[in-house]
């Protein structure tokens, strides 16, 4: 089976997000593009209209062999959400992730951050972590098992012995933007309506107008269940968790 194939297999928000990432990042790391050009500075925005910046600080680095990991694990995570929580309906998480990332921007302005890639991260890790299964358990490194619930602690702990009170105060600015992600639209869904595409949004990525965040919808005359319901009931079509994967490997 050719690579070209199993790209096409590849839901079309994750696709653009790893797509974005390869095509920002490996210009850089093979030195043929300079790395500043791409990190967010406020006032290169506002006052020189640098705006592509908004765009590129998500999909900056990091740089070296951590790249492979975060790039397996924006995959993993993004991939896990669009097929298992938002089946059918790539249109609401496009514009879902979008309004997550402008909050992760400006819940980061005190903190003057320049690249916003593992927020972003974390706030998937986060996400995924509320709606797994409560069993539902993922190897870390391989060396030990631990419930997914507890991946968003484990990623801010990383960041801390990894780069200090700096990595960790942004990676806690992805898990607090991921809580609300959750909470407002998946358990509250006190912001549930703000979280439905506009049309041009379904229209481009194919998906049918209708009910869009919780409510049942149809599609090509079957209906569907939303993907939480389908959890807590255990229906035909549950995502299945297994042992987990491991953090940083496929």
């Amino acid at each position: 089976m050719s690579l070209w194939s199993e790209i096409q297999k590849v839901p079309p928000v994750t696709k653009f997000l790893c797509g974005s990432s390869l095509a920002i990042t490996v210009p850089v790391l093979l030195e043929s593009v300079a790395p500043y050009i791409y990190l967010f500075t406020r006032s290169l925005v506002t006052e020189k209209f640098e705006v592509w910046r908004v765009f590129t600080t998500f999909f900056i680095g990091p740089f070296g062999i951590g790249y492979i990991f975060h790039f397996a694990m924006l995959y993993q995570y993004s991939s896990e959400v669009e097929k298992s929580y938002y089946r059918e309906r790539s249109a609401d998480y496009a514009w879902q992730l979008l309004q997550v990332c402008i909050s992760i921007l400006i819940i980061n302005l005190p903190l003057q951050s320049m690249a916003h890639h593992r927020p972003m991260l974390i706030a998937l890790v986060y996400l995924t972590s509320r709606l797994a299964p409560p069993d539902a358990q993922t190897s870390l490194f391989g060396l030990v098992t631990i419930p997914v619930f507890y991946m968003p602690y484990v990623f801010i702990a990383i960041d801390l012995l990894g780069d200090g009170r700096a990595g960790a105060a942004k990676a806690i600015s992805g898990a607090i933007i991921g809580h609300l992600w959750w909470w407002g639209v998946w358990e509250s869904r006190i912001i549930e309506r703000f979280g439905a595409a506009p049309a041009w949004l379904k229209k481009l990525l194919g998906q049918n107008s209708g009910p869009s965040a919780h409510g049942a919808w149809k599609r090509g005359g079957v209906e569907g269940v939303p993907p939480r319901q389908v959890r807590e009931e255990g229906r035909p079509g549950e995502h299945s968790w297994g042992s987990g994967s491991r953090l940083g490997g496929s």
